[in-house]
């Protein structure tokens, strides 16, 4: 049978995936989104495990708040990125440093 811990592992597997993706490749935009949404999936396992283990629904109703806010910092994120790509050629994420100031 699988248990709570099995799926507290396995998310925290996915999340500290996701952190080494965030600092080993900080050129690639896309990646770094890819990151950041993995992230939020292994958190959304983690209170998918706690809400079925305890019986309250909470924390499913969390869950579709995420995704929610997941897919439209997914939307938006691309949009700018092909923004930048337009103006730029490059989504090389050190090339968009110009732009401060």
């Amino acid at each position: 049978m699988i248990t709570l811990s099995h799926y507290l592992v396995l998310g925290a597997i996915l999340f500290s995936l996701s952190v080494a993706g965030v600092f080993l490749n900080r050129k690639n935009a896309i990646v770094l989104l890819m990151c950041v949404e993995l992230m939020l999936l292994a958190v959304n396992m983690n209170f998918i495990a706690f809400s079925h283990y305890s019986g309250d629904p909470a924390g499913q109703v969390f869950v579709f708040f995420i995704l929610t806010v997941a897919a439209a910092e997914a939307a938006i994120g691309l949009a700018i990125l092909v923004l930048l790509f337009r103006n730029r050629r490059t989504i090389n994420v050190q090339d968009l440093d110009e732009m401060k100031g």
